[in-house]
């Protein structure tokens, strides 16, 4: 609509024999100027994209643009006489605004959000426009409107925000998502974070291997294992008929858990139908229950690895929660993806760590007293938090002429091979044990043999060679902590036995020097997890032993048990292995 449909009366303050008379005195050049001036100020105001709009002082539309019109997908002449709220109520604009501009005269911007019955790309619409008074010779007569769509600009500022956030969330689930090395503690870590900010409940089903002795499921059904559940504690407890923490479940062909597992994509229900439902479960009654727990929208999402799926995210919205987004499906696979390596590495260091301590076990068994006159008692006790079994070993060797041969070592590093390598260096040590060589001499001839068929992993040994008749030990060290040696009623004395490099150095040169050990002294020997600690320097740790005053005259599994209360009190950060040893004056 052209300002030549405005009233004649408005648009001239009431003056209508003003300008007949105006006209009628003018010249033709006027006229024709001002028909021309009017020409073009109308070619802008329809030709522009902007939506212009001229409102009177009760907010009615007097005038819009073309623009204004196709803003709003209805013609123009419907917004003629009536408010915004009448011709657009999805609309929303504060007229308390406009109000301020009609009494101060002050231009103002505003933001116009909502939908119009015109289509758009934007899932949200929104405007900026600025409002100006109309005056004529002071007297107020409506306001002109101006405004230009932002949608674009506003929704590519949405998406980043929520990129932001997605990438802050991401972050934050790096710090709270895998801080150990437990599958189940792993994923109850994954359930409680996606909870409540992604989803009322979730829950992480991992996949099974099959133990020996359980029964194996139906033929084409997988066997799972719900690990973890979180959310709202009653829905919860609702769910809990369908299944529990640690319960095995056999899932069938067909169903979004299989779907999502073969195909590696996530599976979407937004709010479900009876039939959807029935998919998720495995028993009718289920659907009553899902239904009581008022969930309306499911979400399955994968837990990928290289190789295979691990297991499932189950996400779910009940209640007023609005059904998930496309967003919400991408930061849950990016959650999933980065789950799924800590409960890929979880598994893999339970396996290893069980085989490397099963075999640990079997190679350390308890040494008994190879001579009447010797009395031997030994402990291992394994890491009980984040690092891998280590190399720790003990052996006690009965050699002719009543003396034993005490040998205690640690491999360096962890894991399943520190394991392996220590297997080798004992069955090593023992088999040079019969030679009769000196303790010094077995420590050389381990040394090169070790370095010679190219074992990629070092190790500390001390050998002890114990002599009830003469009363004496004569040690050696390979780089390993100084042997102690217990008296009742006096502090612990560490012996001053002259080190060596590590074995697998080939470097050589040890040295070997004998000590008398006292008839009821004994003579400990153990591994670096008795006494290190965190942030501590191996002086102070030492200091821990020697300052102990223990009654060594009861049994040795009693002195070796308070030992550890004392120096190990909690849970070991590494590995520990004890050897005691304590010699008898022969009858």
């Amino acid at each position: 609509m052209g300002f030549d449909r405005l009233p004649t009366r408005w648009l001239f303050s009431g003056a209508e024999e003003a300008l007949l008379s105006a006209v009628a005195g003018a010249s033709s050049a006027d006229v024709l100027e001002q028909a021309r001036e009017y020409g073009i100020l109308r070619d802008i105001l329809d030709g522009t994209s902007a939506a212009v709009a001229v409102l009177d002082e009760r907010l009615r539309y007097l005038y819009v643009n073309a623009a204004m019109g196709r803003m709003g997908g209805v013609p123009a002449e419907a917004f003629l006489g009536r408010t915004m709220t009448e011709v657009l109520p999805d609309l929303h604009r504060s007229d308390e605004i406009l109000r301020m501009v009609l009494t101060d005269g002050q231009p103002r911007a505003l933001a116009v959000t909502g939908s119009t019955r015109a289509f758009s790309p934007f899932r949200r619409r929104q405007w900026s426009a600025v409002y100006h008074r109309l005056e004529d010779k002071g007297r107020v007569l409506g306001l002109c409107g101006i405004g230009v769509e932002v949608s674009g600009l506003r929704q590519y500022m949405d998406d980043l925000e929520k990129a932001h956030q997605r990438l802050a969330l991401l972050d934050t689930a790096t710090t709270r998502v895998g801080t150990t090395l437990g599958v189940d503690k792993t994923c109850a870590e994954l359930a409680e974070f996606v909870t409540p900010s992604l989803a009322d409940a979730a829950a992480v089903d991992v996949i099974e291997d099959e133990s020996p002795g359980t029964p194996l499921p139906e033929p084409g059904m997988l066997r799972i294992r719900i690990a973890a559940v979180a959310g709202d504690p009653d829905m919860l407890r609702r769910l809990e008929q369908i299944g529990r923490i640690g319960e095995d479940v056999d899932v069938p062909r067909g169903s979004p858990l299989r779907h999502c597992l073969q195909t590696g994509r996530p599976w979407l229900g937004n709010l479900a139908t009876d039939e959807v439902l029935r998919k998720m479960t495995t028993r009718r009654e289920d659907i009553a229950i899902l239904r009581a727990a008022g969930i309306h929208s499911a979400l399955v999402i994968p837990l990928p690895t290289r190789e295979h799926p691990v297991g499932a995210l189950f996400l779910a919205r009940s209640g007023k929660s609005e059904p998930f987004t496309h967003d919400d499906v991408v930061v849950a696979q990016d959650l999933a993806a980065r789950a799924a390596v800590a409960i890929d590495n979880a598994r893999q260091y339970t396996l290893e760590h069980t085989m490397a301590l099963e075999l640990q076990r079997a190679l350390l068994s308890e040494p008994e007293g190879p001579h009447p006159d010797i009395e031997v008692a030994s402990r291992y006790l394994p890491a009980g938090r984040s690092a891998l079994v280590g190399g720790d070993w003990f052996d006690s060797i009965a050699l002719p002429e009543g003396r034993t041969l005490q040998a205690m070592g640690d491999v360096m590093g962890h894991g399943f091979t520190a394991a392996v390598a220590m297997s080798q260096y004992r069955s090593l040590l023992r088999s040079l044990s019969v030679s009769g060589t000196s303790v010094e001499g077995l420590l050389n001839e381990a040394d090169h043999r070790v370095a010679s068929v190219g074992l990629d992993r070092f190790a500390t040994c001390l050998l002890a060679l114990v002599d009830p008749r003469r009363g004496t030990c004569t040690m050696s060290s390979a780089g390993h902590l100084p042997p102690a040696l217990l008296r009742s009623g006096a502090r612990t004395e560490l012996l001053a036995v002259p080190t060596g490099p590590p074995l697998g150095t080939e470097l050589g040169g040890y040295e070997a020097l004998t000590f008398p050990i006292p008839p009821g002294a004994v003579l400990l020997l153990y591994t670096d997890g008795l006494i290190e600690q965190r942030n501590a320097d191996i002086d102070a740790s030492l200091r821990r032993l020697t300052e102990l005053r223990l009654d060594v005259d009861g049994p040795l599994d009693d002195i070796l048990d308070t030992l550890l209360r004392h120096l190990v009190p909690g849970v070991a950060e590494d590995d520990v292995a004890l050897l005691a040893t304590r010699v008898h004056t022969p009858g």
